[in-house]
């Protein structure tokens, strides 16, 4: 298998994982946490997670710039581009967030070609956009909202956009482990110092721990580390592409253990996501490294 099959592989599981952490919050949200709390178990569960395999293991933890981009990434990017998502709910039909949120791999693929001369390919432009035609058919058709929501959802595509390229750039000088401690302990510190104010909702029972424990180990840990290696190999373009598998996955296990229906659209948009991780697998090419700065 080819280094740049390989990345997608992991990038699909990368999403696979993420993708389960909307049927694992239902659970939790059952058993009285909010989200401020999730977030802060999350992260904070996973970081304590991750800090004990960089020691044990003795890897090379990050310095100078990359370690304050790597921990801008946490604190700044992935608590920014959560409140603006959950914000922008307020505002605006999940659907329409959602899509908003999933504007992000148009937005990282343009500015790969600005800043890092990535190639915009045949193949890199069709897979693109197959992808965001499929993701609106796959999240649905309700996309009614305020401006406020609307604003709040492509802030939050673009934080995302800014998080993937800050990626790119630093991960093809880090450990992707190290590195991905760093990114979930500093947003676990700015979740703590975010619930000293508002007062943490806990679980209440054992399904509750365990949903929350299952967002940290699957959709956090190896969610981040796989998305991290996708990002080496692939460049965060490609990467930003193929994790469009995420709402396919959603959409799967919400009708497998939530009881919710797939429509004949939904699957016809799932078939095009497929089509375009397919696409790039196969034929995509990896991206120029960065230069060192």
């Amino acid at each position: 298998m080819t280094p740049h099959r390989a990345g997608a592989l992991y990038v699909a599981l990368s999403a696979s994982c993420f993708g389960a952490m909307a049927i694992f919050a239902k659970y939790a949200y059952l058993d009285g946490v909010d989200v401020a709390t999730l977030l802060l178990l999350r992260f904070s569960i996973a970081a304590l997670i991750m800090i004990t395999l960089v020691v044990v293991q003795r890897r090379v933890w990050p310095r100078g710039l990359n370690l304050g981009l790597l921990a801008a990434m946490g604190g700044i990017g992935y608590v920014g581009q959560s409140f603006s998502f959950f914000s922008a709910l307020e505002f605006a039909s999940a659907a329409l967030v959602a899509l908003l949120l999933y504007l992000h791999p148009f937005i990282v693929t343009v500015l790969s070609a600005v800043f890092f001369g990535q190639a915009l390919t045949q193949v890199r432009i069709l897979a693109v956009l197959a992808a965001l035609v499929g993701t609106g058919l796959v999240i649905g058709a309700d996309v009614s909202g305020q401006p406020m929501g609307i604003a709040l959802g492509v802030a939050a595509a673009l934080i995302y956009s800014a998080y993937l390229l800050t990626a790119n750039r630093v991960m093809r000088q880090e450990d992707p482990v190290a590195a991905s401690t760093v990114v979930m302990s500093s947003a676990a510190v700015v979740l703590c110092a975010m619930a000293a104010f508002n007062g943490p909702q806990f679980p209440q029972s054992t399904s509750g721990w365990a949903a929350i424990l299952a967002i940290a180990c699957v959709s956090t840990v190896v969610a981040m580390v796989c998305l991290f290696i996708g990002i080496q190999r692939l460049g965060a373009a490609d990467t930003a592409t193929l994790s469009t598998l995420e709402p396919v996955v959603t959409t799967v296990l919400a009708a497998v253990f939530l009881g919710e229906q797939i429509s004949s659209i939904q699957i016809v948009g799932g078939m095009v996501i497929l089509a375009a991780v397919i696409m790039l697998a196969r034929y995509g090419q990896p991206a120029p490294r960065p230069t060192a700065q």
